[in-house]
């Protein structure tokens, strides 16, 4: 298996910093970033945008017998988090002493999702926690 570079995950804007698009035609928001407007098709003129990172819980389900990758994790939450801005984004759910419902409000964080292999290369992407 090959290896990725830290180098190149910290590259990916969307990754670490929630960044997205918004069409300027119609102020429709995108996570992650589109080239294209669902709505304005050939006449899209799309702008980087950066997401708040704050929400609520649209959806979510509780994880008890997770994929290899997870499985020190369990169980543990993942949910559909629909941003103040408007796109709906799937992620990891922190629970930090708090019930977690539909219409819990949520903020981003950045925090470990695993580690790979010997080396230990560790990989980050945004979670969300109750506020």
């Amino acid at each position: 298996m090959e290896h990725t570079s830290a180098g190149m995950w910290r590259r990916i804007n969307a990754r670490y910093n929630l960044i997205g698009s918004e069409c300027q035609n119609c102020k429709r928001s995108y996570f992650p970033p589109r080239i294209v407007c669902k709505e304005c098709g050939r006449n899209t003129v799309m702008k980087e945008k950066r997401f708040s990172g704050n929400g609520t819980v649209y959806s979510y389900s509780r994880i008890y017998v997770p994929p290899d990758a997870f499985k020190d994790d369990a169980p543990y939450t993942v949910g559909v988090v629909k941003l103040e801005e408007g796109p709906m984004v799937e992620g990891h759910i922190i629970e930090n002493g708090k019930k977690i419902e539909v219409g819990t409000e949520v903020r981003t964080v950045f925090r470990k999702m695993r580690v790979e292999g010997e080396e230990g290369l560790v990989h980050y992407h945004f979670k969300f926690e109750p506020i």
